[in-house]
């Protein structure tokens, strides 16, 4: 993979001029950026695979919905169908996808679109119910909105700052892009992160003056979600446990589980993967499968013995407070 990646060099420099001509053009007004009335939050990130934005959709959700009228606004990546379509409780993960229909299981009180078109997405939510705050799922890169704020997720260890475009790097945007972004989240930080840490980091980034920089951990809940029932993740040192991924970066969880010494075989899938039928069956007769939340909806109904681990944010230090100061005004 590495020596497929310095022969796309030369691909990765066409590829970033083209992504450097695009952001001109829309610098430069001459490609049109919309605003609307609703303020809309943005989360999302300049590089492909996991940081952590569903995990931050959910926490925004469980922040802001007590006092709002919440909208979410997903592409609904992998989803079998098109254009705009509003969760009900009758939609199925084909439909919408597989991280909007997590965040609809979990939050159903919560308005869950998908529209890959996000100008027409935002019309259609304004006109048609009304909310408050709409908070935009992976959408930084999508110029063709202006966001009333945006948050730029990061991983630690994995820095955009460090990184290149594709395919050589995992950048799909521009490192300069980040000035677009209100907050930049540090995510999948150590938990004892030290501030002379943070610090580094942030020096590294180089903030603007209207920028703040936050740092996240991702905490792994020790009690797993099956169907109608849990289970202590101890209880797994005793089971024959299979580990079912089709996420962008499952190291986080494998460190986790290993750390917590659980032994297990791991079947690692692409992202967004919908699984068919031969592979379920290869699986199924396992005594304990274990798989992430995301993959959990693709999976429920079709796996016996199916658990799933719940995964959230905890933002270090002080990072709670000032994200709701932040966005306070909105």
């Amino acid at each position: 993979m590495k020596v497929l990646r310095k022969i796309g060099f030369p691909i990765s420099l066409v590829y970033g001029l083209v992504v450097y001509i695009r952001n001109i053009l829309f610098d430069k007004g001459i490609f049109k950026s919309t605003s609307f009335s609703t303020p809309t939050i943005c989360v999302g990130n300049l590089s492909v695979g996991g940081t952590g934005k569903t995990p931050m959709i959910e926490y925004l959700i469980a922040l802001l919905k007590e006092n709002r009228k919440l909208a979410v606004l997903s592409r609904g990546y992998g989803r079998k169908s098109k254009g705009f379509i509003k969760a009900v409780p009758s939609t199925t993960v084909e439909q919408i996808g597989d991280e909007p229909f997590q965040i609809y299981s979990k939050y159903p009180e919560v308005i869950m679109v998908v529209d890959a078109d996000r100008r027409n997405g935002i019309s259609l939510l304004e006109a048609q119910e009304k909310p408050d705050l709409i908070l935009l799922d992976d959408a930084f890169q999508h110029r063709k909105v202006q966001p009333s704020f945006a948050i730029l997720l990061t991983a630690h260890g994995q820095l955009y700052v460090d990184d290149w475009f594709l395919p050589t790097g995992n950048l799909r945007d521009s490192k300069k892009e980040a000035q677009r972004a209100d907050i930049i989240m540090v995510t999948k930080c150590p938990p004892n992160l030290r501030q002379d840490e943070q610090e580094k980091i942030i020096k590294k980034l180089q903030p603007l003056k209207h920028q703040q920089v936050l740092f996240s951990s991702l905490v792994y809940d020790t009690v797993l979600q099956g169907e109608g029932s849990t289970l202590e993740l101890q209880d797994l040192r005793v089971k024959k446990v299979l580990l079912v991924t089709g996420i962008a970066n499952p190291i986080p969880l494998v460190t986790y589980l290993k750390e917590a010494s659980i032994a297990f075989e791991h079947l690692e899938f692409g992202d967004h993967h919908f699984f068919t039928e031969r592979e379920i069956n290869a699986f199924d007769s396992k005594e304990l499968i274990l798989t992430t939340e995301k993959d959990f909806v693709r999976l429920k109904g079709k796996v016996d013995n199916l658990y799933y681990i719940k995964i959230e944010h905890k933002l270090l230090g002080e990072g709670r407070k000032q994200l709701q100061e932040a966005l306070a005004s909105l």
